[in-house]
């Protein structure tokens, strides 16, 4: 079982991974052996509130199919091992993640001090453009 957070937990039958061939450098030997794990989970198998289902599929971005099923590919390592905890690691952060509340924006206002310093520098700017273009000499 894989603890999401003190409510949830994933049975780890629940998630396909699957070893593929990992692209890029790596001469010979990225011919040969599959390094790269890529990870399927779905998520219609996890009792998800609804906002939490819906930060998760703004969270998975691209990452979550039309299904529901999250997919992650993990090719940081060069090892099977390391990318396998890599890409469980990354499924657990992001549900972890889906399950934190966002904190409530309160809308504040500016400063008197920060209005003043604000047309201040406006005033400013201003006499510098107005210094600008002709003398003040007429021919």
């Amino acid at each position: 079982m894989l603890r999401i957070t003190d409510e949830l937990a994933i049975d780890e039958n629940d998630i396909e991974i699957d070893l593929v061939r990992a692209s890029g450098p790596g001469g010979q030997n990225v011919n040969k052996v599959s390094t790269a794990a890529q990870l399927r989970f779905d998520t219609r198998r996890l009792p998800l509130a609804p906002d939490v289902a819906a930060r998760l599929a703004r969270l998975a971005g691209s990452r979550m199919t039309k299904d529901g099923v999250i997919v992650i590919q993990a090719v940081r390592h060069r090892t099977q091992e390391r990318n396998r905890a890599d890409a469980i690691e990354r499924l657990r952060e992001l549900l972890v993640s889906a399950h934190q509340r966002p904190k409530p924006r309160r809308p504040t206002r500016p400063t008197l001090a920060s209005k003043k310093r604000r047309l201040e520098g406006k005033k400013r700017r201003s006499t510098i453009k107005a210094r600008r273009g002709s003398s003040g000499i007429e021919e």
